[in-house]
């Protein structure tokens, strides 16, 4: 009896979501932050949040917010975006 148990408990290997793997370019805004090169939406969130953490430019206060620079205003279009706002403002820069 066991041995069903350990059969049953066994799931397959989750596949990624191939929107997600898509490779996108960037906008030239977005391309100063990540690069020109098309990258999946998954690296250009990963390549941000190295951006914003290596620039210290999450809020001191509030650290879900974020505090555009230069180079992230005009992304962002505002000084200051939620990190959830800031999902939906970069995918807006891809194509």
């Amino acid at each position: 009896m066991a041995e069903k148990k350990v059969a049953a408990e066994k799931k397959p290997a989750r596949k990624p979501n191939a929107a997600f793997m898509k490779p996108l370019t960037p906008s030239k805004e977005l391309a100063a932050v990540v690069g020109s090169t098309p990258l999946p939406r998954t690296e250009v969130t990963k390549k941000i949040w190295d951006y914003i953490k290596a620039n210290n430019l999450q809020d001191a206060a509030n650290r879900r917010n974020i505090n555009a620079d230069a180079k992230l205003r005009p992304i962002f279009g505002k000084d200051q975006v939620s990190m959830f706002e800031m999902t939906k403002l970069v995918s807006q820069h891809l194509k």
